[in-house]
């Protein structure tokens, strides 16, 4: 079972959300004097400031000197919150909602993921002063958030054959993957020369601080403002196609451990640091087939209702009952159903995590306890398993994904700079209760 602390870095970015909805509402009641900030309709109350700074120190318990100092740390979770609130809004007025099946879905795939059950799940959080109740909501928020951006990249960016085709024929795809590190020090696009000046001045400040020996992670929490920064400005693996062009060139001809110069970009400085890089990933990829008899969790099956019927249906197999015969009766992914639950052959992560990590633990005919995803509960049972050679599929669709996550990455840093800046944000933190600081 992964520990709190554990679950706990792994929600962080979720955790951050915590205060921003019910609990928000629960306090609204309170004096004008303790709102920090106003973001057009909405506020932000000093409390909901208090209780995202409060998850972070927990989370950094025993290392708090790699956080900035407490004012900086402010500013940067108040930003966080502000853009929060932004894109929940805008979701909310595009008609984007979040049914309680799905927020059920969700936690029940992070307490599957993790090695949990929900009333595990329930009694970390209960330990780690965390309302369940308000993680629920949060949980809604971060569904929110993503309905979002998926919808932003499905209507704004698309990837033609042509651009595949010439990522595959440039040969950049064998050019291997990269471990980054990213710590940027904003100037806005429009900025005068002077505010460009002082922006460098202070990235090559920091730059000068790693070169003598502070650490980058520390360096970008202390110092960045790009969303990540509080991760330590961790971008894990990505393939080099996916670092932005204007970077990508320098990142080639760097060796692991070194940092690049402050390199003027959009949204101002940026100081790469390579991690690590590795060769690119071999072509021949193991497929499994298996079948599954799926309950769907909706409406008129709640979860404890789809949970028991997944247990009786699996009872029935233990002794001896036909698996295709119950798949056709009972499944309800109509797509398999009929087909005895025959899923056919695909590669491990083909049905997400959930049914990857079933299949891991698994020898060829054997048939799986119970188990849940976002739509349901599951049996699954694996059939065989092979080496199958899918190099040319497997190019194209990473070309595809390359090029859509470059783009992606670009075209939503643009639109949120763009919320942003239509949005009225009154930040009262930096000069107190009384004073303002009001965007427009």
């Amino acid at each position: 079972m992964m520990t709190m602390n554990a679950l706990k870095r792994l929600l962080l970015p979720i955790l951050l959300l915590v205060g921003t909805s019910v609990f928000a509402q629960t306090l609204a009641t309170q004096s004008l004097d303790r709102v920090i900030a106003v973001v057009d309709d909405s506020v932000i109350l000093r409390s909901e400031l208090d209780r995202a700074l409060n998850n972070i120190l927990a989370q950094y318990s025993g290392r708090s000197d790699q956080l900035p100092p407490r004012d900086v740390l402010e500013r940067q979770v108040l930003d966080r919150i502000i853009l929060i609130k932004l894109q929940a809004t805008r979701a909310r007025e595009t008609g984007i909602r979040i049914s309680e099946v799905e927020v059920d879905g969700a936690i029940g795939n992070v307490a599957n993921q993790n090695g949990m059950t929900l009333d595990q799940l329930r009694y970390s959080l209960a330990q780690d002063g965390f309302n369940y109740n308000e993680f629920r909501e949060t949980m809604r928020e971060e569904l929110l958030l993503q309905r979002l951006r998926s919808r932003f990249v499905q209507s704004q960016v698309a990837v033609s054959e042509s651009e595949i085709d010439n990522l595959l024929a440039s040969g950049q795809l064998q050019r291997g993957d990269v471990h980054l590190g990213h710590i940027l020090i904003s100037v806005p696009d429009s900025a005068d020369a002077e505010t460009v000046q002082v922006g460098r001045e202070k990235a090559e400040g920091v730059r000068k601080l790693i070169e003598d020996g502070m650490d980058f992670n520390a360096a970008a929490i202390r110092y960045s403002n790009a969303p990540n920064a509080l991760e330590g400005g961790d971008l894990g693996w990505r393939a080099l196609t996916e670092v932005p062009v204007a970077f990508s060139e320098i990142v080639e001809q760097m060796r692991p451990g070194e940092v690049t110069p402050a390199i003027r970009g959009p949204s101002g400085f940026h100081i790469l640091k390579l991690f690590d890089r590795r060769a690119q990933s071999l072509r021949m990829v193991e497929e499994f087939n298996a079948r599954h008899i799926m309950i769907r969790i909706d409406e008129l099956t709640p979860e404890p209702e789809a949970r028991a019927e997944a247990e009786r249906l699996y009872g029935l197999l233990q002794n001896g009952a036909d698996f295709a015969e119950l798949a056709r009766e009972h499944s309800k992914d109509h797509n398999t159903a009929p087909l005895g639950g025959d899923m056919g052959w695909f590669p491990i992560d083909g049905y997400g995590t959930a049914v990857a990590h079933e299949l891991g633990h698994l020898t060829d005919g054997q048939i799986s306890q119970p188990f849940q995803t976002d739509v349901g509960w599951h049996i699954l049972q694996r059939l065989g398993s092979r080496e199958q050679d899918r190099t040319e599929e497997l190019m194209r669709r990473q070309a595809s994904e390359m090029i859509r996550t470059r783009k992606a990455e670009e075209e939503y840093d643009r639109y949120l700079r763009q919320l942003r800046g239509e949005a009225y944000i009154e930040n009262r933190l930096a000069r107190g209760a009384s004073a303002s600081d009001s965007e427009s």
